[in-house]
């Protein structure tokens, strides 16, 4: 099977950072389906791991997570899927990834593709969806109130692929205020676009810019990127009792200006449930069931902002670049081989 992956871990303007190669088709058996991929978009952690770890064994390492394909065989193991179903996902990071040809899953950790959408837009959504959903309502619990606090999220980072859906589901499944950070104007556009009620600058102090839309002090303050240049903002500007969640690896965290506050601090990894096979793993799969959903409901959209291709290392190694840039808006996605 078609496949691209990296031998060496560095930067991504060497010739061989990612490379188009031939790789034996994986057999599937426990919980496993074996896909057919038909898209994938890419994510930050793809381009951290290419950057830092080395292949373990011979093989080149595979990366890419995202991925909508064909069931075409299962596991024993297996009984929620057939070949012929259509799913979607976000894989599992010790696994190999979904840049090739045919890709091997848990199936709890799979969903029903949406229908009204094509494979392509599909795909820009598993891993971001994942990640702010269990971020919003399993970490978060933005539904239990933080009393004394205005009934609002500050979503820092609101252009990007997590932001953008997390600004979606605010809107389809709670009726708090969405307050969104973008710095340029067409990021800007794209979260109002999305259903921010307010975007707000993060290239200027926060706190005033909180202050100013006269609404108090926000129970649940997301970060998704830079999260240490925002620590003492956020301390002061989230309400007391408030609850905070990061999902980037600042080298440094110090969280002492919360403790006045007692603002409580959540880490989110959409890679947990399956990395540790939690007892509730299945969780995954019924979370993109409900996001399907939505999907076909126009309750929410996706969130490809450029289809960059075929799946092969050139147009991958453009993909990875433009995402190194921290400036990307909305997904990048790839289709077919």
């Amino acid at each position: 099977m078609k496949a691209v992956g990296y031998n060496t871990p560095g930067a991504i303007d060497r010739d061989d950072a990612l490379f188009d190669f031939e790789a034996d088709r994986p057999t599937p058996a426990g919980h496993d389906l074996l896909v057919r991929v038909q898209a994938v978009s890419v994510n930050p952690v793809d381009y951290k791991i290419r950057q830092n770890r080395p292949p373990e064994g011979n093989a080149p390492a595979i990366l890419g997570w995202d991925a909508v394909g064909e069931v075409v065989d299962t596991g024993d193991r297996a009984t929620a899927f057939k070949p012929g179903d259509t799913v979607w996902y976000a894989g599992a990071i010790n696994r190999p990834g979904t840049n090739a040809e045919y890709h091997l899953v848990d199936e709890r950790i799979v969903g029903r593709k949406p229908q009204s959408v094509s494979a392509a837009e599909a795909a820009a959504l598993p891993l971001t969806t994942l990640t702010a959903y269990e971020m919003l309502f399993d970490r978060l619990r933005v539904n239990d109130p933080v009393p004394g606090a205005a009934p609002a999220v500050l979503i820092i980072g609101g252009s990007g692929g997590v932001g953008s859906i997390a600004i979606q589901l605010m809107r389809a499944l709670t009726d708090l205020t969405v307050i969104a950070t973008a710095s340029r104007p067409e990021t800007q556009a794209w979260a109002r676009e999305l259903g921010a009620h307010h975007v707000i600058d993060h290239a200027s102090p926060l706190p005033p810019q909180i202050e100013a839309l006269g609404i108090g002090q926000p129970g649940y303050v997301f970060s998704t990127n830079r999260t240490e240049l925002y620590i003492e903002q956020i301390a002061e500007l989230i309400a007391p009792q408030g609850r905070f969640g990061l999902i980037d690896d600042p080298e440094t965290l110090d969280i002492k200006p919360f403790k006045t506050k007692a603002v409580s601090t959540h880490w989110e990894l959409m890679f947990t449930r399956p990395l540790f096979e939690t007892p509730d793993i299945g969780r995954q799969g019924e979370i993109l069931n409900e996001v399907s959903a939505l999907l076909d409901a126009g309750r929410i959209r996706s969130t490809a902002t450029e289809i960059v291709g075929t799946i092969i290392a050139e147009n991958l190694k453009r993909a990875h670049a433009t995402l190194e840039t921290g400036k990307a808006r909305g997904k990048l996605v790839l289709e077919g081989f």
